[in-house]
């Protein structure tokens, strides 16, 4: 049996909401812990929930949370994708996390799926207390790499000027333009490709879940470098990845630019394959079970 329990945090004067997963209600039993984090817009009830209970049944004290200006969690504007926000809440997280006596001293781990990882990335190099790192089907980007996805340099111009009139505005009045998260076929969407993880409730079209960016969010999104933090990680790190995963040359050079033990499990799936099907994250479990157990020797 897995026990949950909804729990706040504090990243300065941002209240954040999380949720931890433990397979016993006894407080004085510690447990390894392990952070776990998703894709981008998301929140903890999409992908982090599937993974957390997962390590839970397996022994570990698992946590997620809702990201400042999504779901639960407190923090203006709401509903944007600003990636050094994100970093600081992990960093938060995690500082969170190693004051709770139920989790074992020098065990934390940060186990990020999607886009999260890079943001992980940065973090341990910002101060995140993970003492392990795990990526799963990371996205890892800078704007040359993801300029292909939304239409090369005219598409990267128009989604930033749009970011530019909706910051203007918002700055002026507060007001926060909007377009949606997913809608398949929309170019003006976050994302407009087919993806039926996002767009069916029995996968991660969940009642939590808002679709809906803040449009102010292509200027954060798309020049942000995802790749850069990668020469400062010295922790213990497994990268998972699938040729029908995001950026497989990228995620390649994030684990080749790595300065600490290191690990790369190649295995088959598609991006979203890794967010709730059961042989992707299954794999990705025991992977990273394994070598959670190998790198605490």
């Amino acid at each position: 049996m897995v026990y949950r329990t909804t729990i706040p945090f504090y990243r300065g004067n941002v209240r954040l909401i999380g949720e931890l997963f433990r397979n016993t209600d006894r407080f004085d039993t510690r447990r390894p812990g392990i952070l776990i984090t998703g894709s981008w817009l998301t929140v903890k009830e999409q992908m982090p929930e599937t993974y957390a209970e997962r390590f839970a049944e397996l022994g570990y004290t698992a946590f997620t949370f809702d990201f400042s200006g999504f779901g639960q969690s407190g923090g203006e504007p709401r509903q944007t994708e600003m990636p050094h926000r994100k970093i600081a809440d992990i960093v938060a997280a995690t500082q969170f996390l190693s004051t709770l006596s139920i989790v074992e001293p020098n065990t934390l781990a940060h186990f990020a799926v999607c886009a999260s990882s890079q943001y992980g990335l940065a973090a341990l190099g910002q101060g995140s207390l993970a003492r392990r790192f795990i990526s799963v089907a990371g996205w890892y980007h800078d704007p040359v790499s993801v300029a292909p996805f939304y239409g090369g340099a005219e598409g990267m111009t128009a989604r930033l000027r749009a970011a530019a009139t909706a910051i203007d505005r918002f700055t002026k009045t507060g007001s926060i333009d909007t377009v949606p998260a997913y809608k398949a076929g929309d170019s003006s969407a976050a994302m407009f490709v087919e993806m039926d993880y996002y767009g069916n409730a029995k996968r991660g079209a969940v009642p939590s879940w808002k679709n809906e960016m803040a449009t102010m969010s292509w200027y954060y999104w798309l020049l942000f470098d995802g790749m850069a933090a990668a020469d400062q990680v010295q922790v213990p790190t497994l990268v998972i990845h699938s040729d029908g995963s995001v950026f497989p040359d990228n995620a390649r050079a994030v684990h080749n630019r790595l300065r600490g033990r290191k690990e790369l499990v190649w295995t088959d799936g598609n991006q979203t394959d890794f967010y709730d099907q059961p042989a992707q994250v299954g794999f990705a479990v025991d992977a990273a079970d394994a070598f959670l157990k190998r790198s605490a020797a």
